[in-house]
């Protein structure tokens, strides 16, 4: 089944683009596919949460899975940071994330 989210790219246009649940993809992955950021700019770690290029800000009150250690770390030591900061390679694409909307933080 795919979902339906919404992606605002760093240049400020937000794209509505659908997302398999089946896959085990997370968002940074969903960015990647959709070509949203240009290449070499996003999930530079391949999605360990060891660096912030996948950093979002979470717009809309979907309830999210809680931050790992690894993630909060992380995000404690990226630039642009704010309240709803998440890293998009830490949100899997489940039948739950129907409805997201995000926006990609700057590239640091």
């Amino acid at each position: 089944m795919d979902i339906k989210i919404n992606i605002t790219d760093r240049a400020g246009v937000t794209h509505e683009v659908l997302a398999p649940t089946d896959m085990a993809m997370n968002l940074m992955e969903v960015v990647r596919s959709y070509e949203l950021a240009p290449e070499g700019t996003i999930g530079i770690c391949g999605g360990m949460a060891m660096c912030a290029s996948c950093q979002c800000y979470v717009l809309s009150n979907t309830a999210l899975p809680e931050m790992s250690d690894d993630e909060e770390a992380m995000l404690s030591e990226a630039f642009d940071v704010r309240e709803n900061s998440r890293l998009g390679c830490q949100i899997q694409m489940t039948p739950d994330m129907n409805g997201l909307q995000v926006e990609l933080a700057p590239e640091s």
